[in-house]
């Protein structure tokens, strides 16, 4: 049966998971919604001259308010949140209301925690709610539980993933591709990890590691936060170590240190002639353009690297993948590697395949099925 969807926030990710719904999804309608009217009516037309037919419908909406939102969600039997991370748990409760079943982007563990506390509310609508869909965290897990599908015991996952330009530039050599609160969110709140079978919480910006990556040579990862999600607390006890770095060319990591270090992301107002300011708001506002690189195209790595025992053998298994920008449809490698996935996950409770209640985004979906959807829309793989 043909199913009705909806995209709050229809910007970069959002759109992208749209025409993957319109591709893959049998939706009947897409409405995009988003507070900015021509934000949505230019993606939704744009998605529609990709497909090639009227299936996607702009409407404006104020996810923040209640009425609003709640007329918005009225017809609509999934809903793929793809605003700022820090609204998620504020739009769980109104789709849950409406018995409207929703994924978000996620981002933040701490935030995604707030939503999965109204697993009781979702079981008694009927619905489903899964939490963190998008890249990393999201992908990056799904490409995680595939490996440790195949294995009779499994002692340790590492998880790697960059959104990167293709063309770097000094003195960053990055090109942010996402929303700057979500970035600065990474590098500031301390991760969620399985070390020695317990939960840790490493601080970002540490434990530098080099990686090396075929055609880029060395790369340098580091830990961040939000990338496993729930995962840790889905596996602890029962592996060894599961972790997430994030991938950046060599000596990143160092230069945003100096940011941290210095005081530029503090939340506590300081006083600047008079007037009260927060140098995390001022860094956003000034950094927000400045790390971005429109003349550039961006690339995604994602990797797995999984170890254990098969057979009674030690083993090792990895999977990758390393996505482009789309020439045909003008899609980046983030907005591919973001909104695919998330539209995956919405296609699969549309279908009835999630069961209802907030699912820890590990346990929702199986990540075999995940893999499998992405090579039917063509995203380079390599496992071995």
């Amino acid at each position: 049966m043909p199913y009705t969807y909806a995209i709050l926030g229809s910007g970069m990710q959002g759109t992208a998971a749209a025409y993957d719904l319109a591709r893959f999804g049998d939706a009947a309608r897409i409405l995009m919604g988003d507070r900015d009217l021509a934000v949505a009516t230019r993606n939704a037309e744009r998605v529609n001259g990709l497909v090639g037919q009227a299936i996607c419908e702009p409407q404006q909406v104020d996810a923040l308010d209640e009425q609003s939102l709640s007329r918005f969600l009225e017809p609509v039997d999934v809903v793929l949140s793809c605003v700022p991370y820090w609204m998620h748990p504020r739009i769980a409760p109104v789709a849950i209301h409406t018995a409207t079943s929703m994924v978000d982007m996620g981002g933040d563990t701490e935030v995604t925690l707030k939503t999965l506390a109204l697993d009781d509310a979702a079981k008694a609508a009927k619905v489903s709610v899964v939490p963190d869909t998008g890249l990393a965290p999201g992908l990056v897990n799904s490409l995680a539980t595939h490996l440790m599908s195949q294995f009779d015991e499994v002692l340790d996952v590492r998880l790697y993933c960059g959104g990167l330009p293709q063309h770097p530039k000094p003195p960053f050599y990055y090109k942010l591709v996402f929303n700057i609160e979500g970035l600065v969110a990474e590098y500031t709140d301390p991760a969620f990890a399985v070390r020695d079978y317990k939960i840790a919480r490493p601080e970002p910006l540490t434990d530098v590691e080099e990686l090396e990556w075929e055609g880029l040579g060395k790369m340098e990862a580091f830990v961040t936060s939000g990338g496993t999600s729930t995962a840790p607390m889905t596996f602890e006890g029962k592996v060894r170590t599961y972790e997430y770095k994030t991938i950046r060319f060599p000596g990143h990591c160092e230069r945003m240190r100096i940011f941290a270090d210095f005081g530029f992301w503090d939340m506590e107002p300081i006083e600047v002639d008079g007037c009260k300011v927060r140098p995390r708001e001022v860094f956003h506002k000034l950094m927000a353009d400045r790390l971005r690189d429109d003349e550039d195209q961006d690339q995604v790595l994602v990797r797995a690297v999984v170890t254990g025992k098969k057979d009674g053998q030690e083993a090792e298994k990895r999977i990758q993948i390393h996505d482009f920008q789309d020439p045909e449809t003008g899609f980046s490698a983030m907005e591919r590697m973001t909104g695919f996935p998330t539209s995956i996950i919405a296609i699969e409770i549309a279908k009835g395949n999630v069961e209802a209640g907030c699912i820890r985004y590990e346990l929702a979906v199986p990540g075999t099925t995940v893999v499998e959807e992405l090579k039917k829309r063509g995203v380079p793989m390599q496992e071995s």
